[in-house]
């Protein structure tokens, strides 16, 4: 087991060292990579549950009753439109256009909301809502260090949970709508409670004071034992997260790129009426069009690509693979890469330099894949 000396450790680190797991340094934070198999852990998730420990992430409190138009102003999308209860998938950019991070903002109450960042950048995104937070008349509040974040991921993940919240919310539970939160009692502890995830998967991502953490831990932990539920790392939660065509900060999205070059178009909103942080350089990046795109690429055999292999057409690059592995559900080789324009296409054939050995692939529609399938 390889241990940090230096990376921050959340709230369940003693319960993961006690579990057996590996650790690595993660945004700042040492974290469990795997448990025992990263493979069983992947199919876990798929067939039946996977707990994972996600306290890294960042926790920023916005509230006021400026809290709607200052996110639409600091954020790409629309966030005056989220409903309270639900969430929305968004983007904080530069000026110029380039993403700063991905993140998920619940709705709370009309005048509240709770975004949270990759771990890495929360302290990025952070600065930057405090800056843009300048003559609104909101709070914008870090609350990362003293939450915890546990998800259960996985198609028994609704099971699970109704054994522990009392029997008046179980049915809260059950018609939770995807990217929606409510507060809940599990196991006697109040979470908040969101029915959203990173795997592909239906499942939850519990949010809790630090001092619950272990608690709801173990008893998520005890009620899953009768579902396959086990404890899952940051490896799986790779590999799941790569099946499912979901970008990662700092792979497929970068400063370098705008929403429009990931596929993230649709994500930002010139309907809404503020002047969002890069909405000049959005307006001109959509009216002019893309060079080149991010794109799914299947293998065959065994070999999988790597991160910053390149892609090529008859011997020319035309694009770099951004995330890869053999894929533990669908048996194949899968990756994401951006692409040219011209050679973008679902159906074309290009080759991936694997060490030095140009090896087939072809450009495939993402999602890799859906859940039921």
């Amino acid at each position: 087991m390889t241990v940090s000396t230096t990376s921050r450790h959340t709230s369940l680190h003693d319960e993961h060292a006690a579990l057996g797991a590996s650790f690595t340094d993660f945004g700042g934070w040492d974290m469990p990579l795997k448990y025992d198999s990263e493979l069983a852990e992947h199919r876990a998730v798929r067939s039946a549950a996977g707990l994972f420990d996600l306290s890294h992430m960042g926790e920023i409190r916005v509230t006021g009753p400026d809290a709607a138009t200052f996110l639409n102003t600091a954020l790409v999308g629309n966030l005056a439109a989220v409903a309270v209860g639900r969430a929305k998938y968004s983007l904080i950019c530069t000026p110029e256009g380039g993403i700063i991070d991905d993140l998920i903002s619940y709705r709370l109450a009309e005048d509240e909301y709770l975004v949270v960042p990759n771990a890495g950048n929360a302290p990025t995104v952070l600065a930057a809502l405090q800056e843009r937070a300048a003559g609104f008349d909101v709070t914008v509040a870090d609350e990362s260090g003293d939450t915890s974040l546990v998800a259960v991921q996985g198609p028994a993940s609704q099971a699970i949970l109704q054994e522990l919240v009392p029997a008046e919310q179980q049915q809260v539970v059950a018609e939770l709508k995807y990217y929606a939160a409510a507060p809940v009692t599990v196991s006697g502890i109040d979470v908040l409670l969101a029915r959203t995830g990173y795997t592909g998967e239906d499942g939850f991502e519990l949010y809790v004071p630090n001092a619950q953490a272990v608690p709801l831990w173990k008893s998520l932990l005890e009620a899953g034992q009768g579902h396959g539920l086990i404890p899952c790392g940051l490896a799986c939660r790779d590999s799941l997260r790569l099946e499912a065509g979901m970008p990662l900060y700092g792979q497929e999205l970068t400063r370098d790129l705008t929403p429009y070059e990931a596929g993230l178009g649709p994500i930002v909103s010139f309907k809404k009426e503020e002047d969002f942080v890069g909405r000049t350089a959005l307006e001109a990046r959509k009216g002019a069009g893309v060079e080149r795109k991010l794109v799914g690429l299947r293998g065959e055999g065994r070999r999988a690509a790597r991160g910053h292999y390149s892609i090529s057409v008859d011997g020319e690059v035309v694009g770099e693979v951004t995330s890869g592995a053999l894929s533990p559900t669908l048996g194949y080789p899968i990756a994401m890469g951006y692409l040219d324009n011209a050679h973008a296409e679902p159906g074309t054939e290009v080759q991936v330099d694997l060490r030095g050995k140009p090896v087939p692939f072809e450009v495939v529609s993402l999602p890799f894949y859906k859940r039921g399938q």
